[in-house]
């Protein structure tokens, strides 16, 4: 990291958490200040280092201290909240509404989920050596690594917190490894109830990775992170805390971390029976023409994700209800969907999956393979 980088985020540091102690404090007009301070200094660290892999984080983080500002500039604002309120906004209190079988294919996924999580869950007993507290998802984008940990929400009746880089690094700027420490702290309180807590980390490369420049902050959360897990993996602890970590860039992630996730989980690009199911499961609630033909579209959607398949569905629908509006007013229902509707998608729509990418993942599970 240049010295330049290094004392502009430290600067920003020191700004933030007097805005911060300000703030809690009540003493709005110098927390207004300092924010405004802080906010300048990140705005010119992303000015000068525009390729710093956090920049998205600092961006994130003026964001919040503009919006705090003004609502500091507004009478009778209530003072910003507690770390421990901050931590209950991590907690997903409604579940999502999918599960297992709403998810095509991955079959091999969700048996190795069952194995390390629900099962322990259910039967401790017949686990007296342990079970895996880290989980790795990785893969390429949209191909089912969020919507498998939604499912584990659902599963297993849990706590489950929803983190992210952003999250984590941003608000309390200088105090993210503390954040960290809480989060585990509130996750074991959860297990010490009687229930699981499972804590999901969505691009986990983004915090966890190892980058060229390091931004200060980085090293003490990852270290930090180390520590947490590595009290996970004691062979006394018999709580039910989890790790699942969702990442597009295994290969950025720091050696160190990668053996903590005990189960490291490749989720591909769905094959032709898994296309089929998408499209199967995308479609179940719209109305289709007799032409459409689920086993040609997933032959026409080589290479495609799940997500690029949703999309598809997506556009041949708005086809329809496009021509309901323009031809008709938007009165009545719109036609069945057709077989030129959904090749008419297809087409408007290259595959965001490329051979060399899978090459890429392929050869990394070879090296660590868990």
């Amino acid at each position: 990291m240049s010295a330049g980088l290094h004392k502009l985020e430290a600067m920003a540091r020191s700004y933030a958490l007097a805005a911060v102690r300000a703030d809690r404090e009540g003493r709005v007009q110098e927390a207004i200040s300092n924010y405004r301070k802080a906010i300048e200094i990140l705005t010119r660290i992303v000015r000068l280092y525009p390729d710093n892999p956090l920049a998205h984080v600092y961006r994130g983080i003026i964001q919040q201290y503009r919006k705090r500002v003004e609502q500091l500039e507004k009478l009778g604002v209530p003072a910003a909240p507690t770390e421990a309120e901050q931590l209950e906004e991590w907690i997903v209190t409604e579940k999502p509404s999918v599960r297992f079988s709403d998810i095509a294919d991955l079959e091999h996924a969700k048996q190795a989920i069952k194995e390390a999580i629900i099962y322990p869950v259910r039967r401790p007993d017949l686990f007296p050596l342990g079970w895996p507290r880290g989980i790795l998802l990785f893969g390429p984008p949209g191909c089912g690594k969020t919507m498998l940990a939604a499912a584990v929400a659902n599963e297993v009746d849990g706590v489950f917190f929803s983190v992210d880089a952003a999250s984590i690094m941003s608000k309390w700027l200088g105090e993210a490894e503390k954040k960290v420490k809480m989060l585990f702290e509130k996750a074991r309180q959860a297990a010490k109830s009687g229930k699981p807590a499972i804590i999901f980390i969505d691009e986990i490369d983004a915090l966890l990775g190892v980058h060229e420049s390091e931004v200060g902050g980085e090293v003490r959360v990852r270290n930090q992170f180390l520590k947490e897990m590595d009290g996970l993996q004691d062979k006394s602890n018999k709580l039910h805390v989890y790790v699942i970590g969702a990442t597009n860039k295994p290969w950025k992630l720091d050696e160190p971390f990668i053996r903590r996730f005990q189960k490291r989980i490749f989720i591909p690009p769905p094959d032709r029976r898994a296309r089929v199911e998408l499209f199967r499961l995308y479609t179940r609630s719209l109305k289709l023409a007799p032409d459409v033909d689920l086993e040609k579209l997933a032959e026409m959607t080589e290479g495609y994700s799940a997500s690029d398949i949703k999309d598809i569905v997506v556009e041949a629908h708005l086809r329809t209800v496009r021509e309901l509006f323009e031809q008709g007013g938007g009165e009545g229902e719109p036609r069945p969907i057709t077989m030129q509707d959904f090749v008419e998608a297809i087409r408007a729509r290259r595959p965001s999956i490329t051979r060399e990418m899978i090459e890429a993942y392929k050869r990394w599970y070879e090296q660590f393979r868990g």
